[in-house]
């Protein structure tokens, strides 16, 4: 519990109305997707980049946790305050867009402004900014740096760290910093501003944001194909990207998400599909479109789709991303349990990190349904138990181990998206060497000597 008096100062740097303390706030701000609780002693909203630094400094001079929150829309924990603390907050002051700067093709932002309300503004005048995370409607640019968010664009146009050109972040002990330019090429000097992303804010506070920009595409047509087994969908997918055709988007649904889906919201989709493949694609000529559809149609086709559906309209084109879009909430349908991991490989490993997740389900003879962004490699893996089972609890966290296993052994990550958090903190060391661990948690120490910024994430501590 922190002392009054600490409130108190926090209240002369923000003012009474940004600060609370009653249970009502502590118990919103106390949880995120992962559903685990960790009441905060206080939570503050500072008002600009000024009262960041005054409330890191004095919290580094008193040695006060400092737990900096998006949307709290993240699946690993990396914004719960698991040591307490103070949770500073974005969404009441800090959303603003600063500037759209249509020359140089980018956007200003502040760390609490809403992915989809960037997306909106920014296509009002012709430009785009594609990351676009599931919880885009309510996720923050902020949140979506600190964790490298991607989402179903990701095949064609990256992730959040291909578009910050620069950030401006509060240190610790109170100091700004600036990183980067909003310039093309920037050489100069340490890649800081690449460190603070994905840093999962345990290394600095984001002030202000900069983003690049790209030209709004004309048009998007979307497809789905159908596959008799989830292996010659997979292999449909690598080989598609090998052949020279880029889809914005590339995502699948398992037989067992498929039956989810269709049990949950009858759309008449082909339960016994062994895949679904949905695609789209985008551009400026129609005839470009036409002939990316054409080539994706064929290299399908030559992996075993059974069936080829082009969208003639929006509707038809949202009805078939019904199903991927609705597929996580469908799985209840297996357990009140569920696990739910975002591991990534190289492409062409899709295949084989497949068939090792059904041999871990029939192991321990349990439902693991996968969906996700295949284009880029990451698969959604949902270990579904039944919650109110102990035992069943136990064999869901020792698969989930086996599942990090077979990806790292095929070339892949612990996360594409999520992060590490609490929730995969404890599998770092599968994934890194004790050299790799230490020097992250130099840089750690480098940054934040005190251990005030989010402690306990990404198996730091």
């Amino acid at each position: 519990m922190i002392d009054t008096k600490h409130l108190k100062h926090f209240a002369s740097i923000v003012g009474e109305k940004n600060i609370y303390s009653d249970k009502a706030h502590l118990l919103a701000y106390s949880y995120d997707a992962t559903r685990e609780h960790f009441e905060p002693d206080a939570v503050v909203f500072p008002r600009n980049e000024e009262d960041i630094s005054e409330i890191l400094k004095y919290c580094n001079e008193h040695k006060i946790v400092i737990v900096p929150r998006g949307a709290g829309s993240g699946f690993t924990g990396g914004a719960l305050p698991s040591s307490g603390g103070i949770v500073l907050g974005f969404e009441k002051h800090m959303n603003k867009i600063l500037e759209i700067d249509m020359k140089n093709m980018v956007a200003v932002v502040q760390p609490g402004v809403i992915n989809m309300d960037l997306q909106r503004a920014v296509e009002e005048v012709g430009l785009f900014y594609p990351p676009d995370p599931a919880s885009q409607e309510y996720s923050t640019i902020g949140g979506n740096v600190s964790e490298n968010a991607g989402g179903m664009r990701a095949a064609k146009y990256g992730i959040t760290k291909d578009y910050v050109m620069a950030t401006r972040a509060v240190l610790p002990n109170g100091d700004i910093i600036r990183a980067g330019k909003r310039t093309i090429k920037d050489v100069a000097g340490y890649n800081i501003s690449g460190i603070l992303i994905a840093s999962e804010g345990t290394l600095a506070v984001l002030s202000e944001i900069t983003l690049k920009l790209i030209p709004k595409p004309k048009m998007t047509k979307t497809a789905m194909g159908i596959f008799a087994s989830v292996h010659e969908a997979m292999d449909a997918v690598y080989k598609t990207m090998a052949s020279g055709i880029t889809p914005v988007a590339m995502e699948f649904l398992d037989n067992l998400t498929i039956r989810a889906v269709e049990q949950t919201f009858h759309k008449g989709l082909p339960v016994d599909a062994g895949a679904l493949l949905v695609t789209d694609v985008d551009g400026n000529l129609e005839e470009d479109l036409n002939f990316q559809l054409a080539q994706i149609e064929k290299v399908f086709r030559e992996n075993g789709c059974t069936e080829f559906k082009i969208a003639k309209d929006d509707a038809e084109a949202k009805d078939i991303w019904f199903a991927r879009r609705n597929a996580s909430p469908a799985l209840s349908v297996y357990g009140s349990k569920k696990l739910n991991e975002d591991v990534t490989v190289p492409r062409s490993a899709l295949p084989e990190l497949l068939e090792r997740f059904y041999a871990i389900a029939d192991k321990y003879k349990i439902n693991i349904p996968c969906f996700g962004h295949t284009g880029d490699g990451n698969v959604h893996t949902n270990v579904m138990v039944d919650g109110s089972d102990p035992e069943q609890v136990k064999i869901a966290y020792k698969a989930i181990e086996e599942v990090f296993q077979a990806t790292i052994d095929l070339g892949g990550t612990l996360s594409g998206e999520h992060g590490i958090g609490l929730a995969k903190a404890p599998y770092m060391h599968m994934a890194f060497t004790e050299e790799e661990m230490n020097l992250f948690k130099s840089i750690k120490v480098a940054f934040d000597p005190n251990n005030i910024l989010n402690p306990s994430k990404m198996g730091l501590n």
